[in-house]
């Protein structure tokens, strides 16, 4: 069986794909990516792993950016997909944080884990690989929102899924507690002081009139202050 048949069910133009077989956990044939780049990047590239047939490079963060671009431009590689963007934290304080990138060659069929690991207590900080892939906006955004990490070159790095005044933290890092950094007093007490305009149009706040177009019986225990969860 060929190479290209045989990683991850990757075959070259022209070829018909094939559902690998027998994968074993760790220990497979690497991608043929992942070769090319140890001889293109050798000071780049610190390790290689396969597990479940898939590869996995992991890469100097600094160099993650050159390293995208050349699998996107070359040739050989055709890296034209950007999958996801995300990261890894441990609970070790020890173990390096991981920032991940999902790449797809379409035309050679191949899928590509590149992985930059941060150590924690350092500036979290990579390159932006927004320049090659548009696609990375929103997700180095993500990842910036969640995680805290800095990706420098990006058009528009601030938060989206919580607002942009949000002050507890990074909510997928392993410190972030489950209930949130602050007390419930502390909570209480920002939420009392903001400007409820800055966040909710006045259609939205027309929302609150509707309590009292409720049933009588339902705002006595709304306003009975009845626990519904947490």
């Amino acid at each position: 069986m060929s190479t290209s048949t045989y990683f991850a069910g990757s075959a070259a133009p022209g070829e018909t794909p094939r559902t690998p077989r027998g994968v074993p956990h760790r220990g497979g044939e690497p991608n043929p990516s992942a070769g090319a780049l140890q001889a293109r990047f050798p000071g780049a590239v610190q390790r290689v792993d396969v597990v479940w047939g898939e590869t996995t490079v992991v890469v100097d963060a600094a160099q993650v950016l050159d390293v995208v671009r050349w699998l996107h431009d070359d040739p050989q590689q055709r890296y034209e997909l950007l999958a996801d963007v995300t990261a890894v934290e441990f609970r070790d304080p020890e173990q390096p944080l991981e920032v991940v990138w999902h790449l797809r060659s379409l035309a050679y069929r191949r899928f590509l884990r590149l992985k930059g690991l941060l150590t924690k207590g350092a500036p979290l900080r990579v390159p932006s690989v927004w320049p090659i892939y548009k696609s990375a906006d929103w997700l180095e955004r993500e990842c910036y929102d969640m995680f805290g990490i800095t990706f420098d070159g990006h058009p528009d790095l601030r938060r989206i899924l919580m607002w942009e005044g949000y002050r507890e933290g990074h909510p997928l890092r392993k410190d972030f507690p489950l209930r949130g950094r602050f007390s419930r007093s502390e909570q209480l007490r920002q939420t009392l002081a903001a400007n409820p305009e800055a966040r909710y149009s006045m259609e939205e706040l027309t929302i609150a009139e509707a309590f009292t177009e409720l049933p009588l019986e339902v705002r006595k225990r709304l306003a009975g202050g009845e626990r519904t969860g947490e």
